[in-house]
């Protein structure tokens, strides 16, 4: 392929434009799962959401005549997808909070780029380490624990296997955005279906054997109302979006997403639920936005145009010995 490949380019406006809404959808994802997690056990949640968001896409695709027989030829790859991206980091999550709080969870899943980063200069060609993108990245981490302020210290405690547990649900998504990255050929709807089809199979012995099938449809309206909200907005379209950033912009500034969402639920709290933003969660914010905007690189070009002395980093190149 000639030029830079999507993972060098700076992603266009168009696609962060895309990011920050599957941010805000991922982040109100939280005040679904809040509602719903109360009535549903966590296992039974997760295959109600994979397998609705499925259904749902089947009839979309029926609907426009799009068939999904091409996926059946990568069934194995969307297998292994439906494993890294949604069964395995799903359950380690509900895990790992079952132990920490909220806040140190969301940082340990806010350093999802930084492992994509590390997985992805390994085994995928174009998605290599640049100095930009892990000083945007660090200064994103560090802006996700400053916002979360007082309530990430009051969380530190816990068991080291839980952390673990969040570590792992961050490098299983690392993984999974390499895998996808490799399923080429398919539209990002098709993938999607594809991958939650997956899931759903997985997910349905897993229930069987751990929760049964007897309070799976005993939830209130209330509840279902944000079964449907987690399953067809949160996930089915959120997907949909989330193949297509990948696509067009790479693993490493897709993975870029888990950064915007602490933000998203933290604003989403703000404007619908009447709580108040306190100066340390806007520092964080603000953090986060530098982080992003570093990491973009446009600004960074800017300034190099007009000091040519500074490197990528910032930071004057050393300088070269002349030859004698």
């Amino acid at each position: 392929m000639n030029g830079k490949s999507a993972a060098a380019r700076p992603m266009s406006a168009a696609v962060w434009a895309q990011l920050l809404l599957l941010g805000a959808i991922w982040g109100g994802s939280f005040f679904f799962a809040r509602i719903a997690v109360q009535e549903i056990p966590p296992f039974t949640l997760v295959l109600l959401r994979v397998a609705i968001a499925a259904a749902a896409l089947h009839g979309y695709l029926a609907a426009r005549g799009i068939s999904l027989a091409p996926a059946l030829r990568v069934w194995r790859g969307l297998l292994l997808l439906g494993a890294v991206n949604n069964v395995i980091p799903f359950s380690l999550m509900f895990l790992g909070q079952t132990e920490l709080g909220a806040g140190l969870a969301s940082v340990l899943n806010a350093t999802t780029p930084f492992w994509t980063i590390l997985v992805g200069s390994l085994l995928v060609a174009d998605e290599k380490v640049t100095a930009g993108k892990l000083a945007g990245i660090a200064l994103g981490i560090a802006g996700t624990a400053v916002m979360i302020g007082p309530g990430l210290l009051a969380g530190l405690g816990g068991p080291v296997w839980a952390k673990l547990a969040l570590i792992g649900t961050a490098l299983s998504y690392a993984f999974a955005f390499v895998v996808a990255k490799r399923i080429g050929g398919l539209s990002p709807t098709v993938i999607a279906a594809g991958q939650l089809t997956a899931s759903s199979v997985i997910m349905v012995p897993i229930v069987a054997t751990v929760h049964g099938t007897t309070e799976m449809f005993a939830a209130s309206g209330r509840t279902w109302a944000a079964v449907l909200g987690l399953a067809l907005l949160s996930t089915a379209f959120a997907y949909i979006l989330y193949f297509r950033i990948l696509a067009s912009a790479g693993a490493t500034n897709a993975s870029l997403v888990t950064l915007i969402v602490p933000v998203s639920a933290l604003i989403l709290g703000v404007v619908f639920l009447g709580e108040r933003l306190e100066a340390f969660e806007a520092a964080g914010i603000a953090l986060i936005g530098c982080g992003l905007v570093v990491i973009d690189g446009r600004v960074v070009s800017t300034l190099r145009r007009r000091r040519p002395g500074l490197s990528d980093a910032g930071i004057p190149p050393e300088p070269t010995k002349k030859s004698t």
